[in-house]
């Protein structure tokens, strides 16, 4: 890579990582549709092996970018909008921890370990900063949410754990991660209808409204080991907040870049949810709803990959 090449780097954004969190997730989802629908096995893993190469490589170039544009790092790290996004890092660690649990005890539990340690780290350090500072009402925007999603990860990917320490870990994961996630919202509905509407090319991140829900769903049915009134309720929810806003995240008309990877991981999520709950309650509604929403996502997630491949070929997705 010639050293302009290694330049554009300066305009690689962290939100890049969406893209193995949504892969990833649609990975697990697949293993899911296999035990549901009988889907084919080999398809989740063939895209789980795709979210680790992804990861891989971003990695590296995210690094490149760190050690020559350590500024340009320090400044997307401090944005109360753009520092967000650096769950998207944790949060990928967690979902791929499960991808590779399968193969590899070991490692799996080793990624899982990292991961859970970055996320409560980059989680303290997010909610804590709200508190040193004035904060703008207009900075309450969905990205808001992605540290505190990453919390709710850890009980869900980590339930298969053989710690002794894990059955508290994650419970108190969700208690910071549902109570954080019910005051970001808050703040977030607050700022959307009373103030001025956030730039289009933000729309995308709409979608993660719904990820504390679906999220906490997940995280919640894999510690108690049943769907309740409770659960029913995060999922219907979410499910319904999809419905109000896919169409407003996901419009042709809003300029394409990293920044609509935003919705894969939403989407996946609820396809996930959707699938464990069709699992659980076994009717044709549910099982209707969880296979409309994996061919949904699948789709939504292949046209992205191929416009994000397209824009990198013709050299507009990095650009300042």
């Amino acid at each position: 890579m010639g050293s302009s090449k290694l330049d554009q780097l300066k305009f690689l954004s962290v939100n890049s990582f969406g893209s193995v969190m949504g892969i990833s997730g649609l990975s697990l989802a697949g293993r899911l549709s296999h035990n549901l629908f009988g889907t084919s096995s080999l398809i989740a893993e063939l895209i789980g092996l795709m979210g680790i190469i992804m990861f891989v490589l971003l990695s590296v170039f995210f690094a490149i970018k760190l050690l020559k544009f350590p500024s340009v790092v320090y400044s997307e790290f401090s944005s109360p909008i753009g520092g967000n996004f650096y769950g998207a890092i944790t949060v990928a660690i967690l979902l791929l921890s499960s991808v590779i649990l399968p193969y590899n005890r070991i490692l799996g539990q080793s990624i899982w370990i990292i991961g859970t340690s970055l996320t409560l780290l980059l989680s303290y350090f997010m909610v804590s900063r709200l508190f040193k500072v004035k904060q703008d009402p207009l900075h309450a925007v969905p990205a808001m949410l992605i540290p505190a999603v990453a919390i709710l990860n850890v009980p869900i990917t980590g339930v298969a754990m053989p710690f002794a320490w894990i059955h508290e870990l994650n419970l108190f994961c969700i208690a910071v991660g549902g109570v954080s996630s019910l005051i970001f919202l808050t703040m977030i509905f607050t700022r959307l209808i009373h103030h001025e509407p956030m730039a289009a090319g933000m729309n995308p991140s709409l979608l993660i409204l719904i990820a504390p829900f679906e999220v906490g769903f997940l995280a919640y049915v894999s510690m108690t080991k049943s769907i309740d009134m409770f659960a029913s309720t995060l999922f219907y929810f979410g499910l319904f907040l999809f419905m109000v806003l896919f169409f407003k995240a996901v419009n042709k008309s809003i300029p394409f870049s990293t920044a609509w990877w935003a919705v894969s991981f939403p989407l996946a999520v609820l396809s996930n949810a959707a699938s464990k709950y069709a699992q659980y309650v076994n009717t044709w509604p549910t099982k209707f709803i969880a296979a409309f929403i994996l061919i949904l996502t699948t789709f939504v997630i292949v046209i992205i990959f191929i416009r994000t491949i397209k824009h990198l070929i013709s050299g507009k997705l990095l650009q300042g």
